[in-house]
């Protein structure tokens, strides 16, 4: 029987509803809640014939304590991982991976899978070991993400980043101490953007494994940024670039065939 876990919040329990694969086994929603959030909810789940509770708002805080659950919960099968098989394929120039290494807070890590859904990642790399787990705070921080993103779990990242490496990939990481700037490098091709974790940034290993450091420009004070918001400048300037690189070839081949 598969594993059953608790996610909170409208955005990830309609995610489950309408893009998980597997459905949720049953949904308790607050009495409370009684506007077009609520019955969009139950007209999901009575479409998939999954049961839904409504139960004093007190259960649900008891159900899930600390989780800012929003007057409805799920309970659904836990997100199975992708295979790792499937990263070692020929690299195609539209491919874009990111990889946390270590990230530890599961706001964090839901933040950055609503980022990367946001922007089109092909998937998202996370060390089984020292890593945030796909918890419901996650979940929730992903708003929907978590179900439609592509999450692969390996057991050693510096490996797999060298072989991505070996297929074409360019292995960009993040660190503060870089020469080049997020700017002044290309984010066009295959790439593998590397994320560190909270505080103590990337591995040695990891670090070693990049074909390429970059930092994001400051100014004023502050050392650093979050991870996620980190994570997010890097994927839409990644994103940035691709677009006008597809814009520019999408003009060419339209002069082309004038």
């Amino acid at each position: 029987m598969a594993k059953t876990t608790v996610i909170g919040g409208f955005h990830a329990v309609q995610a489950a509803l309408e893009d998980a694969h597997d459905k949720p086994f049953e949904i308790l929603l607050a009495d409370t809640r009684q506007d077009e959030r609520s019955r969009t909810i139950q007209r999901l789940a009575k479409a998939l014939s999954v049961h839904v509770r409504v139960v004093p708002r007190s259960e649900l805080d008891l159900k899930a304590p600390g989780l800012r659950h929003q007057g409805v919960l799920a309970y659904v099968p836990e997100k199975a991982f992708d295979s790792e098989d499937v990263l070692y394929r020929q690299a195609e120039p539209h491919h874009l991976l990111l990889a946390l290494d270590g990230v530890q807070d599961p706001h964090n890590l839901g933040a950055c899978l609503r980022t990367a859904e946001a922007v089109g990642v092909t998937a998202v790399l996370l060390p089984k070991d020292r890593s945030a787990g796909l918890t419901a705070v996650a979940r929730k921080a992903a708003a929907g993400a978590a179900e439609r993103v592509p999450m692969i779990a390996v057991t050693n990242l510096s490996r797999s980043l060298e072989r991505l490496k070996e297929l074409g990939y360019w292995i960009t990481g993040l660190a503060g101490e870089a020469d080049s700037t997020l700017y002044q490098v290309d984010l066009t091709g295959p790439t593998v953007l590397v994320m560190g974790a909270e505080g103590e940034g990337l591995r040695r290993l990891t670090r070693e494994t990049c074909d390429r450091l970059v930092k994001i420009p400051m100014h004023g004070k502050a050392e650093s940024l979050n991870v996620s918001v980190a994570a997010a400048v890097c994927l839409y300037e990644a994103f940035r670039q691709r677009s006008v690189a597809a814009g520019a070839h999408a003009e060419a081949s339209a002069l082309g065939r004038a």
